[in-house]
């Protein structure tokens, strides 16, 4: 017997794809994981890796754009997967002021997405070709668009609005927040490992290239980071975070900016990369912290905004019980972890050096009393279960 067609979940980033295949079981079950790097460069290269850890020998390919590299993952799949996905799910960043629940692909969607791009200008115009492309490509397959802003549709509504004339409130603006797949993940993986915690007062810090952290009672989010569009809230690997807005009236009438100049300068030109001049990595910033002082102030910067909204979230949760790291960032940089935790033992966090330094799932030490846990994220999981029970909604 055949095994049953899989779900694909499809992650584009700026110069890549990652993607993933997972049974349709309930819970999905990984099968492989995969990504094609380096779209629009010399040396474009697609990799694979089966749940048993084999491994396919990487394939060099010829993509200038995301359109060209998922017909390059169609065909890999043909020629590599048992039988063709039975649904594919996809990220998408920004849903606009509309688009608040994981759903079916349809021509309304699109358009509304295609309506939507001015306000995520860095992630929606290639998510939407990714989509368009898989849908002339295999136009059988259904597709989900999963959305990160999905976790904070319900947030409180002072959490929500922004501080603009009410016309733009009535209208729809508010403050959305992102990361919500890794947000998602992390409280169910927290309710499997503490669900006593997970029902207690929690600060996610998803720490990244994307930056940003999320505040959680009962198991629902009270306020989070990032608002309208992904630029705003901690500082980021190019992004700047929290910025005053007579900045960029300053830039606009003294460097004669126009609005595309402008999003090129808020995403791309700022944050990590803009104060070390050199690099938005944090690896780097920490290899050079004790030789190059601009390295050492940009991550002095990242960390001291980190634990500024720590300290924020713990006064408007009345408390803190949790802290959860996750994101490249959080995951794997102790020396990052170290900074931001240091002098919040106010708040009785404190970390186990030996724990932190190893990467340990939980790092703060036995009589701390807020529990401080690594854990890393699955947002394809989460895209390929949303897609699982969207598809099955719709075909019953």
């Amino acid at each position: 017997m055949a095994p049953a067609p899989p779900i694909l979940t499809v992650n584009g980033g700026s110069s890549s794809i990652k993607f993933a295949l997972f049974s349709p079981a309930d819970p999905p079950r990984r099968l492989l994981t995969g990504i094609i790097d380096r779209i629009g460069q010399p040396n474009t290269t697609l990799s694979a890796t089966t749940a048993d850890d084999q491994r396919f020998a990487p394939t060099s390919l010829k993509a200038d754009s995301h359109a060209d590299a998922a017909r390059h993952l169609i065909a890999w799949l043909r020629d590599h997967a048992a039988t063709p996905p039975a649904a594919i799910g996809h990220r998408v960043v920004h849903g606009g002021i509309h688009l608040t629940d994981h759903q079916l692909v349809t021509d309304d969607l699109l358009n509304e997405l295609r309506a939507t791009q001015p306000l995520d200008l860095a992630h929606l115009p290639r998510e939407i070709a990714l989509i368009e492309a898989f849908r002339d490509l295999s136009p059988s397959i259904p597709q989900v668009a999963c959305f990160d802003t999905a976790f904070f549709r319900d947030l409180p509504r002072v959490a929500q609005l922004l501080p603009v004339p009410r016309k733009y409130l009535d209208a729809g603006v508010r403050r959305f927040g992102f990361h919500g797949l890794s947000y998602t993940y992390l409280m169910s993986a927290l309710r499997r490992l503490a669900p006593v915690e997970a029902d207690g007062k929690v600060i996610l810090a998803h720490l990244g290239s994307g930056a940003s952290m999320a505040a959680v009672h009962r198991g629902k989010p009270i306020d989070t980071t990032m608002a309208f569009t992904p630029t705003a809230g901690l500082v980021m690997g190019t992004r700047p975070g929290d910025l005053d807005p007579g900045l960029l009236v300053y830039l606009a009438r003294v460097e004669k900016l126009a609005p595309d100049e402008l999003d090129e300068f808020i995403s791309h030109q700022c944050g990590l990369l803009g104060v070390s001049a050199t690099t938005p990595d944090m690896r780097d910033l920490q290899s050079r912290r004790h030789t190059d002082p601009r390295a050492t102030e940009a991550i002095d910067l990242f960390c001291y905004q980190c634990k500024k909204y720590i300290g924020a979230y713990a006064a408007a949760l009345g408390g803190l019980d949790t802290l959860v790291f996750s994101g490249g960032i959080g995951e794997h940089s102790h020396e990052t972890r170290a900074q931001i935790c240091d002098g919040l033992d106010y708040l009785g966090l404190n970390l186990d050096e030996q724990n932190n330094g190893s990467n340990a799932p939980v790092v703060s030490s036995p009589t701390s009393r807020v529990k401080v846990r690594i854990i890393p994220t699955d947002e394809e999981l989460i895209i390929a279960q949303a897609t699982r029970k969207v598809v099955s909604s719709t075909s019953n």
